[in-house]
């Protein structure tokens, strides 16, 4: 595992070399609950299926990375995609990369296309949001009970340094009144490179409003609505998601768009 330093912390991350020099780099952006080993064999799939170089990493207080010093805030993923991710490109020098986020990854992503509409090449996001729903409240109340009531916490304790303030900040931050009007839709008509917006139809954690609601603001938007397919399709639809990112990067990269 390489490390790199952005605004004080010390981050973990993979660097997959490209096997194509024509390609342009992904960056991938985990979920609330994930990290760089989480992604388990799926960068390595990618890399193969696109030769492009794949850039994985785990965003602080996540995996072996440092942790912020004060407590999580309702506007936790702007802080990532307008602090964070600029940083982390910057120090690995890295430009005009495809960002490829899963879940709270998918709505940094997106904020950061609408902050920085000159950076990305293109966005793939996977079962992002925009908005708070009562199908995400319900199924972050589930995950709650299964916390408790199961041996997950020595399960994510495999990958995080400090698994139960990992899990508590998501958990907590997304039931807290104040997260309820939490919304990034106001950066979505920035955006202007091309957007894939993959969601499973049996998503637990949000309904297809959330990247209906990308198409209809971002004009290059091209959705990708997946059966028997919940709130991770990299694992559910694995060669769906890779044929899908291989034809969006030959698509809008390739051509030049």
């Amino acid at each position: 595992m390489k490390h790199v330093v952005v605004n004080g912390l010390r981050l973990e991350y993979r660097d997959i070399a490209a096997t194509r020099v024509d390609r342009p780099a992904l960056l991938l952006l985990h979920e609330g609950l994930g990290c760089v080993a989480m992604w388990r064999h799926f960068p390595e799939k990618l890399a193969a299926a696109t030769g492009c170089r794949v850039i994985v990493w785990s965003r602080a207080g996540y995996g072996g990375s440092d942790s912020y010093p004060e407590p999580r805030t309702p506007r936790y993923m702007h802080r990532e995609g307008e602090e964070m991710l600029p940083a982390l490109l910057e120090a690995l020098k890295i430009e005009r990369p495809i960002l490829i986020g899963h879940s709270d990854g998918g709505s940094i992503a997106l904020i950061f296309a609408g902050a920085f509409p000159e950076v990305p090449l293109g966005v793939a996001v996977m079962a992002p949001h925009e908005f708070v729903e009562a199908e995400t409240l319900a199924g972050i109340r589930t995950a709650r009970q299964v916390w408790d009531d199961t041996d997950w916490p020595h399960k994510l304790a495999r990958y995080h340094r400090d698994a139960p303030r990992v899990f508590s900040d998501w958990n907590d931050c997304w039931l807290s009144p104040p997260f309820r009007d939490w919304n990034i839709e106001e950066y979505l008509p920035k955006i202007r490179c091309p957007v894939l917006a993959i969601q499973g139809e049996d998503d637990e954690y949000a309904t297809m409003r959330q990247i209906d609601v990308i198409a209809e603001q971002v004009p290059d938007t091209m959705l990708l609505k997946l059966s028997h397919c919940g709130h991770s399709p990299h694992r559910d639809q694995a060669a769906m998601v890779l044929w899908a990112v291989d034809n969006f990067i030959k698509r809008h990269v390739a051509a030049g768009d």
